[in-house]
C-alpha cells in the first residue's frame, strides 16, 4: 500500500506516515457526506448555526494543539499558527452569525405585481482541494460556509499537512457535527480527478497554482461542475511620490515575510517610484537584512523554514535564474549552512520582464524591487502581470490612493497604507490567472448554492 510521510522542514525529521486511499475507500467518502448531506440540509440555517459556533470553541480550546502541529508539518511561526486558529474560529463565528440572514429566502414580485420568492437551497457535497500554507484556515474557509448553506464537504488537502487535515476533522466532530459530513481523503491527483467527475460532486474549490487551477477547472468543466479557483498572485504594492516611507517600510517588510513568505495575498513585487526609490530601498533592506530567522517554535523568531525541501529548492531556483538574467541581490540570497529547508529575507532589484522575480509568484522570503518613473507608471506596471489576486498602495493621499484602487488596479482586494491577509467580513478573491469567485464577506455562502426563483399566483 503507497504511504505519505509528513516531515517537519525545520528539523528534517519525518513526523508520520499515511496510507493513501484507493479510488473505491475515497469514493466511500464521498458518499457518506452525500448521506450525511441529504439529513443535513433539513435543518434550517438558524439550527446549523449552533454547529458552527461549537468548531469555533473547540479550536479555541485545541489552539495550542493545532499550532504546535501546523509549525510541525509546514514550518510556520508558532505564534502565526495560533493567529491562524483565531481567524478559523472568528471565520465560523461571522458565518454562524450572519448566515441565516444573508441566505435567508428574498421576497420579489414577478408579472406585474404577483408574489415571487428567491430561496437558497443547497446542492450536495462540495470537494475541496487545498494548500499547504494554511493547514486549518484554507480548509475552514470552504467548509464554514458549506456547512451553513447545507452542504457536505469532502477535503483532499496537501499531503505536506495531512495530520492537520484529519485533526480539524476530528474537531468539527468532537464538536457535535454529524460524522460523515465533513470528510477528508488522502489521495492520489488520479482518484482525486476520479472524485470531480463523480456525480455526486456538485462543485468543485480549489487553492493552488494557476496551473494546477487550469487542470482541475478543466476536469470540473467536462463535468460540467462550477469551480471556485484562487490561483496565488505576485502581488504589487506601490510606493507613490507621496508615501510615508516609515509606514510603507514597516508594512512592506511585513507583507514580505508574513507566513514566512509563503502567503498568496501577500506584498511581493514592491514598484517604487522615482523619487522615493533611495530612501525606501535603504530603510527596507535594512529591516530585511536585521530579520531573525531560526527556530518556528522559538517566539523571538521572525522567518521559519520554507514549508519543504522541494519549496525550498524551488524558491532557490527562481532567485538563481533572475540573477543570472541581471538581477541584483540587494541583501539574502545566501542559503544558510544548517539543517532545515531554510530561506533568508532576500531583497532583488534591477528586475526586468523575463525573470522569474519579476514575471512570477516566488512563494518564499523573496521581495522583487521595481522601479517606477512616477505615479501612473507605477500602476501600470503593477497591472502588467498575468495574476490579479491583491495589491497595495503607499500614498498620504488617501482620496488619490482610493481612486486608484477603486478604478484602476486590476486586482480582487487592494490594501491602502497597510498589510493584511483576510478578513471574514470583506470579500477574498481575484482575477485574471489568479482565479475567479469570492469567498468571505458572505460572498463563499453564495457560491454553491441553487438560488432557485419560485413564482406565486
Amino acid at each position: 500500500m503507497t504511504q505519505i510521510t509528513t516531515k517537519n522542514p525545520a528539523t528534517g525529521e519525518d513526523i508520520k506516515s499515511y496510507d493513501v486511499m484507493s479510488e473505491s475507500e475515497a469514493v466511500d467518502r464521498l458518499e457518506a457526506s452525500h448521506t450525511a448531506f441529504l439529513e443535513w440540509r433539513k435543518l434550517s440555517h438558524k439550527d446549523r448555526a449552533p454547529y458552527l459556533e461549537k468548531i469555533a470553541q473547540k479550536l479555541r480550546d485545541n489552539a495550542d494543539e493545532l499550532a504546535a502541529l501546523m509549525t510541525k508539518e509546514t514550518g510556520k511561526l508558532l505564534k502565526d499558527g495560533h493567529t491562524e486558529v483565531e481567524i478559523c474560529a472568528a471565520i465560523f463565528e461571522y458565518t454562524a452569525k450572519n448566515g441565516p440572514d444573508m441566505l435567508a429566502d428574498e421576497e420579489r414580485t414577478h408579472g406585474g405585481g404577483k408574489k415571487g420568492v428567491v430561496t437558497y437551497q443547497p446542492i450536495g457535497v462540495i470537494y475541496s482541494i487545498q494548500p499547504w500554507n494554511f493547514p486549518l484556515y484554507q480548509p475552514v474557509r470552504v467548509l464554514a460556509a458549506n456547512l451553513m448553506v447545507g452542504n457536505g464537504c469532502v477535503l483532499k488537502h496537501a499531503s505536506i499537512c495531512t495530520g492537520s487535515g484529519l485533526r480539524l476533522r476530528e474537531l468539527c466532530v468532537e464538536a457535535g457535527l454529524p460524522e460523515d459530513l465533513f470528510q477528508v481523503v488522502v489521495i492520489d491527483h488520479d482518484t482525486s480527478d476520479k472524485l470531480i467527475e463523480h456525480p455526486k460532486v456538485r462543485g468543485v474549490t480549489m487553492t493552488g497554482s494557476d496551473s494546477a487551477g487550469r487542470h482541475i477547472g478543466s476536469v470540473a468543466a467536462k463535468s460540467l461542475k462550477k469551480t471556485v479557483l484562487e490561483l496565488g498572485s505576485n502581488d504589487a504594492y506601490l510606493v507613490l511620490e507621496d508615501a510615508d516611507i516609515e509606514t510603507a517600510v514597516k508594512f512592506s517588510v511585513m507583507g514580505r515575510l508574513y507566513n514566512n513568505g509563503e502567503t498568496c495575498v501577500s506584498a511581493k513585487r514592491f514598484i517604487v517610484t522615482d523619487k522615493v526609490y533611495d530612501a525606501f530601498v535603504d530603510a527596507f533592506v535594512d529591516q530585511m537584512k536585521a530579520i531573525k530567522m531560526g527556530d518556528p517554535t522559538d517566539e523571538n523568531t521572525q522567518l521559519g523554514p520554507l514549508s519543504s525541501e522541494d519549496q525550498f529548492n524551488t524558491v532557490k531556483e527562481q532567485v538563481e535564474e533572475s540573477v543570472s538574467r541581471g538581477a541584483s541581490i540587494l541583501c539574502g540570497g545566501d542559503v544558510p549552512d544548517r539543517t532545515g529547508a531554510y530561506y533568508p529575507a532576500t531583497v532583488l532589484a534591477d528586475l526586468k520582464e523575463g525573470m522569474p522575480a519579476f514575471d512570477d509568484e516566488i512563494f518564499g522570503p523573496v521581495a522583487s524591487i521595481i522601479r517606477a518613473r512616477d505615479d501612473d507608471h507605477a500602476m501600470q506596471l503593477a497591472n502588467d502581470s498575468r495574476y490579479g489576486l491583491g495589491g497595495g498602495i503607499f500614498c498620504k493621499d488617501e482620496d488619490h490612493a482610493l481612486k486608484l484602487a477603486r478604478e484602476h488596479f486590476d486586482t480582487g482586494m487592494v490594501r491602502i497604507n497597510s498589510f493584511g491577509a483576510a478578513d471574514p467580513n470583506m470579500p477574498f478573491g481575484g482575477v485574471k490567472n489568479s482565479g475567479y469567485g469570492r469567498e468571505h464577506g458572505g460572498f463563499g455562502m453564495k457560491e454553491f448554492v441553487n438560488a432557485k426563483a419560485v413564482y406565486l399566483p
